[in-house]
C-alpha cells in the first residue's frame, strides 16, 4: 500500500481549480480567490483510505474562457499527453475529469466526455461539481484518492469488458495458492480461509451461497459441485470492478504481494534480512513446515515422491521453473521423481547458498499470506558467527559446509556424487554439480552437509576464499604427485586458521603410485598434526568419510586436539603411557605379594 497520495489539479485558467481546494478545506465558497492555493495535506485519520493526501494547485497565465468542446479538446491534446507523455508504455498516472461550475450550466456534460473516457483508460471517472454550492467536493477528492490507491486501468479493459491479461494472471496464481487440495475449485472452507486472510473475517454461510448464486447465473461452469471454479473466481473480481468496488480486488492483489504494475513487489519478494559476517542462513521449523506442507499438497498420489507432472504443478505459481535438470546432480532423486528427502535438501541448500533467492521463491509460493506472517524472512534463522562457535568448541548449526579441494582429475565430482550414494557406474555419477547436499548423523543428531567442489588452482591464485566449516583435501592415491598442490593449499589457506581439515586419498581401488621425493602425504599429515590420509574409492563408496567430515565440522573442540592427534603421536604417547603403567602395576603387585607373606 502507498504511504501517501499526491493529487495535482490541472486545467485552464478560471475553471475553478483553486476554488475547489478552498471549498474543500473551508467547507464554504471563498469570496476572495487567490491566483493559486498553497499546497495542503489532509491527515490520514480524516481520509476514507487512511492515507495522507497532498493536494497541489496549478495556475496558468490568465486567458479567455473556452467553450465546453474546446475544453474537451484541450483535455485530449494537452492535459492527458502532459500527464502521461502520450505513450502507451509504462504505468500511467490515473486521471479524474472534473466538470466544475455545474451551478452555471443546466443539464449534464457526461455524454460529451464519455468518448474521452473510452479512448483513454487512465481516466478513472468523471465528476461534475460546484465549488460554490459545495456539490460533490468531498466526493471529488475521495475519487481522486481512490484512483491512486485502487486504479481501474491496470485491472480492466472497458472496451473489451474483461480483465486485463496481467490481472487475470495474478488472480490465477492467487486461486492456485488458495486451492489447498488441488481439485481446481475452492470449497467453502478454502473460500473462508481466503476471505479471512485477505479481509480478516470469513463469510457468513448465507453470503457464501449468495456469491455462488450470482456466479451460477452469469458463468457456465463457474460453480461445480458447490465449489467455485477459476472462471467463477475471475468473474467475481470482474464484477467487483464493474460495480466500482475495485478496491476489493486490489485488497486481494496486495495481500498476495502485487504492486500497482501487477508485478510482485521488491519489498514482498526481498524482505529485509540482516546476515552479519561469519553467520549463515538456514530454514527454521516454520520454513520446513511450510515447504513440507506444499510437498504433501502436490504429492497427489501420496507416494512420497513428486513425479514430473506433480513437480510441474508445484512450479505453476512461478513465472519460470525455479529448478532445472541440474537438480538431480545436487540432491538425491529417484527414478519416479523427487522424494521428500531430496526436496527438503534442495530447500536447505538454497537457503544456505542464496538466501535472497530462497526468500523470493517462498514469496512466489505465498508464504507471508498463507502462513499469516509479516514476511518470509520469518522462515529463516541466521546462525551465530562462526567465531563464537570456535570459542564455544561446538556449533549449533544444522547446515554445514565442506569445501572439497583438489586438482583436476583427482575425483572431486565423483566424490560429490558418492555422497548421494552413487558409485562410478551410476547413470548420473560424474556429472558436474558444483554442490551436493545430504544428511548425516552426528552424535544422534541429523545434520545437513553441503559439499562444494573447488578447483585447487582457484585457491592458489589471488586471495583465497577458504571460508567453510570443514575442508576435505583430495588427492589421487594412484598418483602421489597430485598431493603437492593439496599441501600448498593447506599451508596457504588452512594452516594458520581453525578450520578442521581431512586429507582423502581417492581411487583407493587402484594400485598406489610411486611417491615423488620429499614428504609423503602420510608424513605431511603427521608433521602438521592432521588425521592420517583417509582412503576412498568411488567404485564402492563408504559413507563413513562423510560422517567424519560432519563430525569434525560440528565438534570444533576436537580441533586441533584429540581429532588431530589420532595417528602417530596418539599411538606413541599411548604406548609410552601403557609401558609405564604396566611397570608401576607390576611393582605394586610385587610389594603386595611380599607383604602378604
Amino acid at each position: 500500500m502507498r504511504r501517501d497520495v499526491r493529487i495535482l489539479l490541472l486545467g485552464e485558467a478560471q475553471v475553478g481549480k483553486t476554488s475547489l481546494i478552498l471549498s474543500l478545506v473551508g467547507e464554504e465558497f471563498p469570496e476572495q480567490v487567490p491566483p493559486r492555493a498553497e499546497d495542503i495535506t489532509i491527515p490520514a485519520d480524516v481520509t476514507p483510505e487512511k492515507v495522507p493526501t497532498h493536494i497541489v494547485d496549478y495556475s496558468e497565465a490568465e486567458q479567455t474562457a473556452e467553450e465546453l468542446q474546446d475544453e474537451i479538446h484541450k483535455i485530449r491534446t494537452k492535459w492527458i499527453p502532459l500527464v502521461n507523455g502520450g505513450t502507451e508504455r509504462g504505468p500511467r498516472v490515473p486521471i479524474i475529469l472534473v466538470g466544475n461550475k455545474s451551478d452555471l450550466r443546466p443539464g449534464s456534460s457526461m455524454e460529451a466526455v464519455l468518448p474521452l473516457m473510452n479512448q483513454y483508460p487512465e481516466i478513472e471517472t468523471c465528476v461534475e461539481c460546484s465549488a460554490k454550492n459545495l456539490r460533490n467536493i468531498s466526493e471529488l477528492f475521495y475519487y481522486a484518492q481512490k484512483a491512486v490507491l485502487h486504479p481501474t486501468a491496470p485491472l480492466y479493459d472497458p472496451e473489451a469488458k474483461q480483465l486485463r491479461p496481467a490481472c487475470a494472471q495474478a488472480l490465477t496464481r492467487i486461486f492456485r495458492l488458495s486451492d489447498q487440495d488441488l481439485d481446481q475449485m475452492l470449497s467453502d472452507q478454502e473460500l473462508n480461509a481466503f476471505q479471512k486472510s485477505c479481509f480478516g473475517h470469513p463469510l457468513a454461510p448465507q453470503a457464501l451461497e449468495d456469491v455462488k448464486t450470482v456466479v451460477r447465473k452469469n458463468v457456465a461452469g463457474g460453480v461445480r459441485d458447490g465449489r467455485l471454479t477459476l472462471d467463477g473466481f475471475l468473474f467475481l473480481n470482474m464484477l467487483f470492478i464493474q460495480r466500482g468496488r475495485h478496491e476489493t480486488t486490489w485488497a486481494i492483489l496486495r495481500r498476495f504481494g502485487y504492486g500497482d504494475d501487477l508485478e510482485l513487489t521488491a519489498d514482498y519478494l526481498s524482505p529485509p534480512l540482516h546476515v552479519p559476517a561469519g553467520c549463515s542462513t538456514e530454514l527454521n521449523h516454520l520454513g520446513y513446515q511450510f515447504v513440507q506442507r506444499l510437498f504433501e499438497k502436490h504429492d497427489q498420489d501420496a507416494d512420497g515422491v513428486l513425479s514430473p507432472s506433480e513437480l510441474q504443478s508445484f512450479f505453476s505459481v512461478f513465472p519460470a521453473p525455479p529448478w532445472g535438470p541440474e537438480l538431480r546432480w545436487a540432491v538425491h532423486v529417484e527414478p519416479a521423481g523427487l522424494p521428500l528427502h531430496g526436496y527438503l535438501c534442495q530447500w536447505t541448500l538454497l537457503a544456505y547458498l542464496d538466501v535472497r533467492r530462497c526468500l523470493e521463491l517462498l514469496g512466489h509460493l505465498g508464504y507471508p499470506t498463507l502462513c499469516e506472517q509479516d514476511s518470509q524472512a520469518q522462515a529463516i534463522t541466521v546462525t551465530r558467527a562462526k567465531r563464537l562457535d570456535q570459542e564455544k568448541g561446538q556449533t549449533q548449526r544444522s547446515v554445514l559446509l565442506c569445501k572439497v579441494v583438489g586438482t583436476r582429475g583427482v575425483g572431486k565430482s565423483a566424490f560429490l556424487q558418492a555422497f548421494l550414494g552413487r558409485s562410478l557406474g551410476h547413470p548420473d555419477a560424474g556429472d558436474a554439480a558444483g554442490h551436493t547436499i545430504n544428511t548425516v548423523q552426528v552424535n544422534g543428531q541429523e545434520k545437513y552437509l553441503i559439499l562444494c567442489e573447488v578447483e585447487a588452482d582457484s585457491l592458489l591464485v589471488a586471495t583465497p576464499d577458504a571460508a567453510c566449516d570443514v575442508a576435505c583435501l583430495l588427492f589421487d592415491g594412484s598418483d602421489p604427485g597430485s598431493f603437492a598442490p593439496v599441501a600448498s593449499i593447506y599451508k596457504r589457506c588452512f594452516m594458520d586458521g581453525q578450520t578442521p581439515c581431512l586429507v582423502v586419498s581417492c581411487k583407493a581401488d587402484l594400485p598406489e603410485g610411486v611417491p615423488p621425493p620429499g614428504l609423503s602425504a602420510a608424513e605431511f599429515c603427521l608433521r602438521h598434526r592432521l588425521p592420517a590420509p583417509t582412503p576412498f574409492s568411488c567404485i564402492a563408496p563408504s559413507p563413513a568419510v562423510f560422517t567424519r567430515l560432519a563430525t569434525m565440522a560440528t565438534l570444533q573442540h576436537l580441533v586441533p586436539g584429540e581429532l588431530h592427534t589420532t595417528s602417530f603421536w596418539f599411538r606413541v604417547t599411548l604406548g609410552a603411557i601403557g609401558a609405564t603403567v604396566a611397570a608401576v602395576l607390576s611393582l605394586s603387585l610385587y610389594r603386595v605379594l611380599v607383604r602378604s607373606r
